[in-house]
């Protein structure tokens, strides 16, 4: 109950500041082009409260859920003012276009402003991290183990990417799902080209890349033991509170997930750890991992990984913000891309309770990064699929302007009605299907699959 409560206020909050800034690229565009602005609402549904000032009203409605810019005339299929200067229909089509594109515009700004904010405010950074795409442990019989990936490899190649981040090689998986892409990896001096079988289940919501067998390393410091439970493999074996695991048969780890990768590929194996206390290294003590809630762990906390704010200059910010913007957008239009050529399959896509769920665990993760990060994501999704040229969008709006514009004569009403009918059936359709979709993918269904 409280992760759905989490999940819903999150997307409220989050969807509602999106599409209410969107709609404020249009209002803003009409009131300078001179168009009747009739309601600017944040909300749907029932008026609560509100202002009239001018021609427009200002209210607040009952349902949370974005809101709404209502122009004069902006409704095609609607019965059109008769010679009103103030209409939509009005006012020329180059000044009908910016008002179309002033909402997506508005979206990307919004994007642009929020990772400024972040990177020149906050910019929060490990203490101590590795900076190559080092890795860290290859689970056995995995895709990573029978493409050759060894621990201790450095990639310099992903797929389509030099000097990739582990972020960027997470989303370069996510896009090849099933499919085969060129590795080239740095092992100790010389290069090694190979190729990886990208797991079919990376198209999946909950794919990791320990799920493709790749245990990354992101710190070069060995395991922190904050507490240990009593009675648990861990305290039987001697381990203490500021303790800090250095190896575990002989491989040194240096985050939990490798340790529980490891532990799952052994099965239950014993375990050889040489633990360092007080500074001191110990003679390695012999741990008998449990199977405890469907896996086999020691029972142990470990020491959270320290993070520390380090604002950039306004200038490094703008470039970061650049970088964010720019390197998303070109995402989701591979995206799209790969859509029209199957390369990608719809069911990856994620609608209003995907993003319920991807906003309610960044709400809970700590630090800022995943909200400023999700927020500009969804921010620019939005700006980037309402110019897509499909009815009822503003791309859509555009592109019949553009039409009218080459053939220097308003498009029939009729046809129009016809067009949009026919949008609103296929979008409602689309718009079923991601539902449906998003909720065969919740954890409830997920755990009744074979």
């Amino acid at each position: 109950m409280h992760e759905f409560l989490v999940a819903a206020v999150s997307f409220v909050v989050l969807v509602g500041v999106m599409v209410v800034v969107h709609e404020f690229g249009h209002f803003a565009v009409a009131k300078l082009c001179g168009v009747r602005v009739e309601a600017f609402s944040v909300g749907f549904g029932p008026r609560l409260f509100g202002v009239k000032h001018g021609d427009t009203d200002y209210k607040v409605c009952l349902l949370p859920l974005g809101g709404y810019v209502k122009m004069t005339g902006e409704n095609p299929v609607e019965e059109q003012p008769v010679d009103d200067p103030g209409a939509f229909t009005s006012h020329p089509r180059w000044q009908r276009m910016l008002i179309g594109l002033a909402g997506p515009v508005s979206n990307f700004i919004l994007a642009f402003v929020l990772m400024i904010f972040y990177f020149g405010w906050i910019n929060e950074v490990p203490s101590v991290e590795v900076k190559t795409t080092s890795v860290e442990w290859v689970i056995p019989g995995s895709a990573a183990a029978q493409a050759g990936i060894q621990p201790g490899d450095v990639i310099r190649h992903f797929d389509t990417a030099d000097q990739p981040s582990w972020e960027k090689v997470y989303e370069r998986v996510k896009l090849n799902a099933g499919q085969a892409i060129p590795v080239t990896v740095d092992r100790d001096g010389s290069t090694a080209s190979l190729t990886l079988r990208v797991p079919a289940s990376a198209k999946s919501d909950d794919f990791d890349l320990s799920d493709a067998g790749i245990l990354p390393q992101y710190l070069p410091s060995p395991i922190g033991v904050e507490e240990v439970s009593p009675g648990t493999p861990a305290a039987q074996a001697g381990l203490r509170a500021g303790d800090a695991i250095q190896s575990v048969d002989g491989h040194p780890f240096h985050t939990v997930s490798s340790l529980l990768a490891y532990m799952q590929a052994g099965q239950g194996k014993p375990l050889s750890l040489v633990v360092v206390r007080n500074g001191i290294a110990l003679a390695p003590i012999v741990a008998h991992p449990a199977k405890l809630d469907t896996a086999w762990k020691l029972g142990f906390a470990t020491v959270p990984v320290p993070f520390r704010t380090d604002p950039l200059p306004l200038t490094a910010a703008f470039t970061k913000s650049t970088t964010f913007c720019k390197d998303n957008s070109f995402l989701i239009v591979e995206v799209l891309q790969r859509l029209f050529t199957h390369k990608v399959s719809v069911s990856q896509l994620s609608g209003p309770v995907g993003i319920a769920r991807m906003a309610g665990e960044a709400a809970e993760m700590k630090g800022w990064f995943p909200k400023f990060g999700l927020a500009g994501e969804i921010s620019l999704n939005l700006g980037i699929l309402n110019l897509l040229p499909f009815p009822i969008l503003d791309g859509g709006l555009i592109l019949l302007l553009l039409i009218e514009s080459t053939i220097r004569r308003d498009i029939s009403i009729n046809v129009k009605e016809r067009i949009y009918q026919a949008a609103f059936v296929v979008l409602l359709a689309f718009f079923a299907f991601v539902i449906f979709n998003d909720v065969t993918k919740l954890p409830i269904f997920t755990h009744l699959k074979p």
